[in-house]
């Protein structure tokens, strides 16, 4: 009796262990289906399980940056200066009475047109129970009235100014040069002018006069600039003396040299890089270069790249030297 519940319990201990295997073997299929599908492969065809692979390898590619490029060409450079300055007559001259008493006559007006000897007001020196004897002021120089201070009736000393005369017909550009580009400056440097009054167009001028020595108060140098002028070889009308005026004074400039856009360098640390894109390729390539002059626009490129090379204009800040890239026109 005892050998016959022996048997059964063995039985039972075997039917328990082999439903444990069973539960075990379904709960890791269930933990690990990709290794049962590797284990059996034919359920799901092989074309189905390839086709997952390539999906996987097309999923994990970089898509390329899209930039912008433009070719490394020759081009003129100019570094430039800008400044303030004021329009000037060539000439500017004060007519002072030769005797003190009071303005009786004035005979000018600011604008006028007033030639050498010609008279422009008269004074009387006489005092209170003298005889009167009116004596003229006559102009030493011809020109435009630029200014008449002075009212008839007032009462002149003979260092009262009763009007400026100036030749318009040549006008200058008077302004002042800081130390640092005073050894840059020179006679018939080339510069240009632009004008409030006249926003979006430039005029052509030259360095006319300049100081032989620096202010020692501003350290600055007196230059003046003549307006040269237009194509039909006649000053602008509309330039008029007393004008505000912004400089663009050239100190520098070189001709078909290798020149870049701006917008295309990067610093890094104190080095200057840009991103090329090889000819027939969609990688970037990183680059170190070395500048020469400098425009508000364009950068002289002095190592580094050659003519003809596409660079990166926009989009650079994203780049790492061999991303693929995508050019968009």
């Amino acid at each position: 009796m005892k050998n016959v519940k022996s048997k059964i319990t063995a039985i039972l201990v075997f039917l328990a262990i082999v439903i444990l295997i069973l539960i075990a073997v379904r709960i890791v299929r269930g933990f690990f289906p990709a290794a049962s599908q590797q284990d059996h492969p034919q359920r799901n065809g092989g074309g189905q399980q390839e086709g997952s692979r390539e999906a996987g390898r097309s999923g994990g590619e970089r898509t390329g940056t899209a930039i912008r490029i433009a070719p490394v060409g020759p081009g003129t450079i100019e570094n430039s200066v800008i400044l303030n300055g004021d329009v000037l007559s060539s000439s500017q001259v004060s007519i002072f009475p030769l005797m003190a008493g009071r303005l009786i006559e004035l005979r000018v007006r600011d604008g006028d047109r007033i030639n050498r000897g010609q008279v422009v007001a008269m004074v009387d020196p006489s005092r209170p129970g003298d005889p009167f004897f009116p004596s003229p002021v006559t102009s030493t120089v011809s020109g435009v009235a630029l200014s008449v201070p002075v009212n008839t009736g007032d009462t002149l000393q003979t260092n009262s100014v009763i009007c400026v005369v100036g030749n318009l017909s040549d006008l200058r550009v008077e302004t002042y040069v800081p130390e640092r580009f005073s050894v840059t400056v020179r006679r018939f440097l080339p510069a240009r002018l632009s004008f409030e009054a006249m926003p979006g167009e430039t005029f052509a001028a030259e360095i006319d006069e300049l100081s032989p020595a620096l202010d020692p108060a501003s350290r600055t140098l007196r230059i003046r600039l003549r307006i040269l002028p237009g194509q039909d070889g006649q000053m602008d009308p509309r330039i008029l003396a007393g004008m505000f005026a912004t400089v663009s004074l050239v100190t520098n400039s070189r001709v078909d040299v290798p020149v870049v856009p701006r917008e295309a360098l990067i610093n890094t640390y104190g080095t200057w890089i840009v991103f090329v894109v090889p000819e027939e390729s969609s990688i970037a390539r990183r680059r170190e270069v070395t500048l020469g002059l400098e425009s508000e626009t364009m950068v002289e490129i002095l190592t580094g790249l050659e003519y003809g090379e596409q660079v990166v204009i926009e989009g650079q800040n994203f780049l790492t030297d061999g991303d693929p890239v995508q050019i968009v026109e």
